[in-house]
């Protein structure tokens, strides 16, 4: 039996904006995947992450040092919290605030994300060499770092 004819793409297919789209949802499969693998998820490395990097912090305030939106915050606050990786305490300035910090516990499980993550990493970056994958990076954060910028300092409507 005959193999079919090689497809050839449509045009669009070969546009930056498709190629980084799919990539991305790949990229975003792998990630939940292997956080998954560890019964975990991406906020909850973000938010132990965060911590580890900035030190105790309101929930408003962890919620703008990590991106994540204050609906999805208090419950992953709350899933960190059960587990023990992560602590709340009355605001001394504040008692209707709560502060929280990162626990022994939770600085040993983002070890054990931050190696679940490069996994991750590897496998979506596995064609390339070292020097292509650091050539990549750097020219996504070029691009992301320009786009935040416009949309920064873009009028609102």
């Amino acid at each position: 039996m005959e193999n079919p004819p090689e497809r050839t793409p449509a045009g669009w297919e070969s546009t930056p904006s498709w190629l980084l789209t799919q990539t991305a949802h790949h990229a975003h499969r792998l990630v939940t995947e292997g956080f998954s693998s560890v019964h975990a998820r991406g906020y909850h490395f973000r938010l132990l992450a965060t911590l580890e990097e900035s030190g105790p912090a309101s929930q408003a305030e962890l919620g703008r040092r990590s991106g994540i939106h204050v609906s999805d915050m208090v419950a992953t606050i709350n899933e960190l919290a059960d587990d023990a990786l992560v602590e709340r305490t009355p605001d001394p300035a504040d008692r209707r605030r709560n502060i929280v910090s990162l626990t022994t516990a939770g600085r040993t499980r983002l070890r054990r994300l931050e190696r679940q993550l490069a996994q991750s990493q590897n496998a979506l970056l596995a064609p390339l060499t070292p020097q292509e994958r650091e050539q990549l990076t750097d020219l996504l954060s070029t691009l992301l770092d320009h786009h935040e910028h416009r949309s920064r300092n873009r009028p609102p409507h």
